[in-house]
């Protein structure tokens, strides 16, 4: 359980039992919010106002007469990809944080984790983005997938689940090492740049899918299924415009959650300790730029299930190179959801 990660240093015993029961009580607070559908659809609105009064425009209708019954077609095997591509977002974003809190190269990182040369704390770090990349595509498969005893806070989560994550992890680190050892003693610049050509090449996504597809199975022990069948590049599935929505506008939400949820087991601060912060604009400068990494992975795994040429837009970078504008459209999302949230462990206090 979260509480046994955590060493609260505090005055008296006394007052490490009230903070081990305030972070108890919050998390499993926010563990509950996670799986209500409502709430879900609550926090999309939220943060789509919040969009559009972060670049001056009027927030439309979140909702219009029949978007719960209209329907968006989409192609099977493009959902598979976007599906399956998740956890190289949470390793392109995660080991980002580490070149920019500890140094060393892109380059450098992949073969630390490849040689069993990354620590436990860089590997809480990679799991906490992979939780995040996970919960942000779960809505566009079926909004009733975060009603799954598994969609929970990351430090409720099993063994089992997190050693899931990290073999995803692993598998994403194997496929791109591949693609970056012609840049492997090249500067830490110049590897990003190779990073970026990486990240919008809709033929590497397709067979990182691929790879991460196949080594799931064999890292359950299970027979190794067909990427593709017959038809399955024709063959569609239908969701609702209402999900859609959702999906789009909620993924800063997931951002905020997974990186608090990390900052919780780091600092020995309660969550909403951390949300104050965040509205205040009180948050020291690394946990900000942490939560802005987040919230840039959380929407690129969103963006293969709304159409896989998504990826070779501009802004579809390393988050290092992104501008300072993009970077305030992430915080906007980050903050308003943090108000959203902080509204909710609040009610009764």
């Amino acid at each position: 359980m979260f509480w046994l990660l955590l060493s609260v240093s505090c005055s008296s015993p006394e007052e490490k039992n009230i903070m081990k029961n305030q972070l108890e009580a919050e998390l499993h607070k926010i563990d509950t919010l996670l799986r209500d559908k409502n709430f879900a659809l609550e926090m999309a609105e939220t943060l789509e106002a919040a969009y559009h009064k972060g670049i001056g425009e009027p927030a439309p209708v979140f909702l219009n007469p029949g978007d719960d019954t209209a329907t968006i077609t989409k192609l099977q095997e493009a959902e598979k990809t976007a599906t399956s591509i998740a956890p190289f977002y949470a390793l392109e974003c995660g080991i980002g944080v580490l070149c920019e809190q500890q140094g060393g190269t892109f380059y450098g990182w992949l073969d630390k984790l490849l040689n069993n040369k990354a620590d436990s704390a860089t590997w809480l770090l990679l799991n906490r983005f992979a939780n995040a990349t996970w919960k942000a595509g779960q809505p566009f498969r079926d909004l009733s997938r975060i009603e799954r005893p598994v969609f929970m806070v990351a430090n409720l989560l099993s063994q089992e689940e997190v050693d899931k994550d990290r073999d995803q992890l692993t598998a994403a680190a194997v496929k791109l090492e591949k693609a970056m050892k012609d840049v492997k003693d090249s500067s830490a610049a110049a590897q990003f740049v190779k990073l970026k050509t990486i990240l919008q090449d809709e033929t590497f996504a397709y067979e990182a899918a691929r790879h991460a597809d196949s080594s799931y199975a064999v890292s359950q022990k299970m027979p190794v299924p067909p990427y593709t069948v017959p038809g399955h590049d024709t063959s569609t599935v239908k969701k609702t415009v209402k999900q859609e929505k959702i999906a789009t506008n909620v993924a800063g939400f997931y951002a905020l959650e997974c990186g608090m949820d990390y900052l919780v087991t780091l600092q020995q601060k309660a969550p909403s300790q951390i949300l104050h912060a965040v509205i205040r604009d009180s948050l020291d400068a690394k946990d900000k730029t942490l939560l802005l990494r987040f919230a840039n992975a959380t929407w690129k795994a969103g963006q293969p299930f709304r159409g896989l040429e998504r990826i070779k837009r501009p802004n579809f970078i390393p988050a290092s190179m992104l501008s300072e504008q993009e970077l305030e459209k992430d915080w906007v999302q980050v903050k308003a959801a943090a108000k959203k949230l902080l509204e909710k462990l609040e009610v009764n206090h």
